[in-house]
């Protein structure tokens, strides 16, 4: 299946988003090994980007993709409920239980 956005197609799910959202998906998220520094001035653009009115939706954008992958991808999000172990006294230090 091919996916078009604006007119392009997207070769991976980071392309994808990056057309989605008009923006690199780095600059939300970072990349590993990034200093301070590096951080710092990412955050800042993101910042910038985020007051430009051009992109004044961009978080509600953000949170219908997300739906949006949820919705198509469950797989994904694979949760199962853990079951919680069965209530334990409260062991104290030089007590045995």
């Amino acid at each position: 299946m091919k996916c078009i956005v604006a007119g392009h197609e997207a070769a991976t799910a980071a392309e994808f988003a990056e057309l989605a959202l008009g923006t690199p998906v780095e600059l939300w998220l970072g990349v590993e090994g990034e200093s301070d520094e590096e951080r710092a001035a990412r955050l800042d653009a993101a910042r910038d980007i985020l007051c430009d009115p051009e992109y004044r939706g961009l978080p509600d954008d953000l949170v219908r993709l997300a739906a949006r992958v949820v919705e198509d991808h469950p797989d994904v999000f694979n949760v199962v409920p853990l079951v919680r172990p069965a209530h334990r006294r409260a062991v104290r230090k030089g007590v045995a239980a």
